[in-house]
Order: structure tokens, then C-alpha cells, then sequence
């Protein structure tokens, strides 16, 4: 019997806006960057993320992050305007549609956890972990071999942000210092010029540093979980006109 490519972990309502959300773990990943991570999504289980993405109703999955573009009911795009999101939609909306076709079974937290043993985990493939509690995030990857995580929820009522385990996403430098001074380490996307070299270094896994390594193996993207310096990654894909 083939192994289903992905689990169930977490049906409720976002923390973000009380909407019903979903997170589902996949079991592999062929991403050249990433590398072969289990990867953790968290979308709306009742909207395709195409729709959710359009309509801003993905604030429940993505909260404040302005990647998400502004929303518009207009027919000639698919998707919010100005959105700067690396993520490819349609790709999500395989996921959706899986999950809407029961493709994918609930898994038991404590199973969930021994599958994790030896893999790095990718908390927000899609979404942001803070739209569940920090509970279950941190559940997810108590015996992982690594993780990543990113959060641009810091000052989102009713978000569960937790940097010991996310890194604090910054959209400035102004933004990055403020994290700075609490101890939270942050990954920004900006431009090459901009990085603050005694507080930054570069993306070992991005194009600009000549792929040296694969997200799966680096570990640098932890939070606060090792002590290191933030992260900066140059504004990529077709929407990085959109990066301050």
C-alpha cells in the first residue's frame, strides 16, 4: 500500500481571525533550495488559497505580511495585486485540492513526532506558524533533526508568535534593528546593498551565495534556538519589484 505524501495536523480556527484554517505536513520535498525537508502548510480549509490569496482572506494564514499583495475583485488577475510572495499559488492549490479529496489522513501527534526523527522540518512552506498555537509548533519539531520557520506576526493581536523557534521576518532595516535589540534574530528580503554585515550574512542556499548548501542541511533559519547572526536573502522571483 503506497504511504499517503501527506498528514493531517491540526484542523481549527486561525488564531489570527477565528476562520478555519488546516495545517497538513508533507512528506518530501524536491525543492533544489530547500532540499528534501517535511514540509508544514497551514491554508483555509474551506477556500482554495487561489480564492483565499484574491479576496485577502488569506489573512488567516498569512496575517500582516504585505508579500500577500492587495486584495481586489476585479476578473483580469487570479491573484492580489502587487503580490510579492515567493510561494507559486497553484502549487498550494494541488495541496487544497488533495485535502479536499481526503488524500490525506490525520496523523497522531506522537507518530507525527517519530516520523520527524533525522528530518529537518519546515515550519510555513506556506503561511505562518504563528496562526496556530506555539504549542503544536513546537511539538511538531520537539525531535527533529533541524527546522526553519519565519514569522511576520510580532505585533498581530492574537497571534502566537514565538521567536525561540521562528526566525522574525523584517521587511527593513529599521524593522530588523528593533528585533535586534530584543535578542530575535531575523531573515529579511532586500536588497544586496542593504545588509547590515556585523548583524546579517547572506543566505548560504541562495543563488547570490552560490547555492552553497540546501535549507535541509544549513539549520542557520532556527529562531532564537542557536545562537548565529540574521538572515538576509536578496529579493527574488517574479514579484520582487514589489520588495521594499
Amino acid at each position: 500500500m503506497t504511504k499517503p505524501s501527506g498528514y493531517i495536523l491540526y484542523e481549527g480556527d486561525s488564531l489570527l481571525d477565528g476562520k478555519p484554517i488546516v495545517a497538513i505536513a508533507l512528506t518530501g520535498s524536491n525543492n533544489s533550495k530547500t532540499g528534501n525537508m517535511i514540509q508544514i502548510l497551514y491554508i483555509r480549509s474551506d477556500i482554495d488559497p487561489i480564492s483565499a490569496n484574491k479576496s485577502g482572506e488569506d489573512y488567516s494564514i498569512c496575517g500582516t505580511c504585505h508579500l500577500r499583495g492587495k486584495p481586489h475583485d476585479r476578473d483580469d488577475r487570479a491573484t492580489a495585486d502587487e503580490r510579492g510572495c515567493y510561494v507559486m499559488l497553484l502549487s498550494i492549490l494541488g495541496v487544497y485540492k488533495a485535502y479536499k479529496a481526503g488524500k490525506y489522513p490525520r496523523i497522531k501527534t506522537v507518530d507525527f513526532v517519530e516520523m520527524t526523527r533525522d528530518r529537518t522540518v519546515r515550519l510555513g512552506m506556506y503561511g505562518d506558524p504563528a496562526c496556530v498555537p506555539k504549542r503544536n509548533n513546537k511539538l511538531w519539531i520537539k525531535h527533529a533533526k533541524a527546522h526553519t520557520a519565519y514569522s511576520h506576526q510580532a505585533n498581530t493581536v492574537g497571534a502566537d508568535y514565538d521567536p525561540t523557534v521562528c526566525m522574525r521576518s523584517a521587511d527593513t532595516v529599521e524593522e530588523a534593528k528593533v528585533a535586534w535589540a530584543k535578542g530575535e534574530r531575523t531573515f529579511r528580503v532586500g536588497h544586496l546593498t542593504s545588509m547590515v554585515k556585523d548583524k546579517e550574512v547572506l543566505c548560504p542556499a541562495s543563488a547570490e551565495a552560490g547555492r552553497r548548501t540546501t535549507c535541509d542541511k544549513c539549520k542557520l533559519c532556527s529562531g532564537m534556538k542557536i545562537n548565529a547572526k540574521s538572515i538576509l536573502i536578496p529579493a527574488h522571483g517574479t514579484g520582487k519589484k514589489w520588495v521594499a
